[in-house]
């Protein structure tokens, strides 16, 4: 293929810095009442999903993020039975989820209903039968309005969203407001995991700050990261519960709470994952000391800015 037929996407990760993924084919593009839509198909990553401009998830590299962000709760629960999604369209997150056998209800909110059918549609491998399963309800709302009216308590709640962009669906689902609320709905031994940010050394505002944010309304809360080649670097998570450490887990535990709760098929986590990703390297623990700033609902805080059509 020549350079004049090659086709080339940027991935805007922040004001600073963009990375360019060479793509074969468009499976579809558009706009959602939220937000615009592509599913492309990439050489290196399959069939990848772009939100406003900026990769979701690719057929490659998900499981590293999924994994991540789901199992690290979920085993440092004793007994996970309700859990509570957070976006999530793709499916990948029930995905994860419904592999624990004490799972009796997953509800998952996703304000925008298009992509979680374009997702169906295009990328049924993410959720591989999450949506069928009897467990599972799905609404297409505002999570926090959906929480702030529910009486219902969950143990576990997976926050899986874009980047807080200006204009986007997701940024007032970052703040200590949101957060405090959140801590309202969770049971006693309840946890939390926030998709959080990148963790390069030069973007780490969202990610520092989400941690600090978190900490001034949970007891213990657990940045950590994991190396997503898709999102260009480290990616931050972080888990926040008023009981619950998953951080303290030792590889051990871990590797016995997987094997005696019966989860298969992972491909990225494990109990020497789990040490690995909850081990900051020194700058990002001086970086996690060093954050003031918290984020309100009065005072939201935007990775970058995105033009939108008129």
């Amino acid at each position: 293929m020549s350079n004049e037929q090659e086709k080339w996407f940027q991935d805007r990760i922040s004001l600073n810095f963009a990375q360019l993924h060479r793509y074969d084919e468009v499976l579809y593009s558009g706009r959602t009442k939220y937000q615009s839509v592509q599913i492309l198909h990439s050489p290196n990553y399959g069939k990848t999903l772009v939100l406003d401009n900026k990769i979701q998830s690719s057929e490659a590299d998900e499981f590293i993020y999924h994994e991540g962000l789901v199992h690290p709760p979920m085993l440092a629960h004793p007994k996970p039975e309700a859990v509570f999604v957070v976006g999530g369209g793709e499916g990948a997150i029930l995905r994860e989820v419904l592999k624990y056998r004490t799972v009796k209800k997953a509800v998952m909110v996703d304000i925008d209903e298009e992509v979680v059918a374009l997702s169906k549609k295009y990328l049924p491998e993410h959720a591989a039968g999450a949506f069928e399963d009897p467990r599972t309800e799905v609404y297409h709302e505002d999570a926090r309005a959906f929480l702030e009216k529910s009486t219902r308590k969950y143990d576990v709640i997976i926050i899986d969203l874009p980047d807080p962009l200006d204009e986007g669906p997701a940024y007032l689902l970052y703040t200590q407001e949101f957060y405090r609320m959140l801590l309202g709905k969770l049971t006693a031994n309840g946890i939390i995991s926030v998709q959080s940010g990148s963790a390069m050394l030069t973007e780490l505002l969202n990610f520092t700050s989400v941690a600090n944010t978190l900490r001034s309304a949970f007891a213990s809360v657990c940045p950590y990261v994991v190396a997503v080649p898709g999102y260009g670097g480290p990616w931050g998570l972080t888990t926040a519960s008023m009981k619950l450490s998953p951080a303290q887990l030792s590889k051990e535990e871990i590797d016995h709470r997987i094997a005696e709760r019966g989860i298969t098929g992972l491909r990225f986590y494990d109990g020497t994952t789990h040490q690995g990703i909850f081990s900051l390297p020194r700058y990002l623990r001086e970086a996690m000391q060093a954050q003031t700033r918290v984020i309100k609902d009065n005072e939201p805080l935007f990775s970058f800015k995105i033009k939108k059509p008129k």
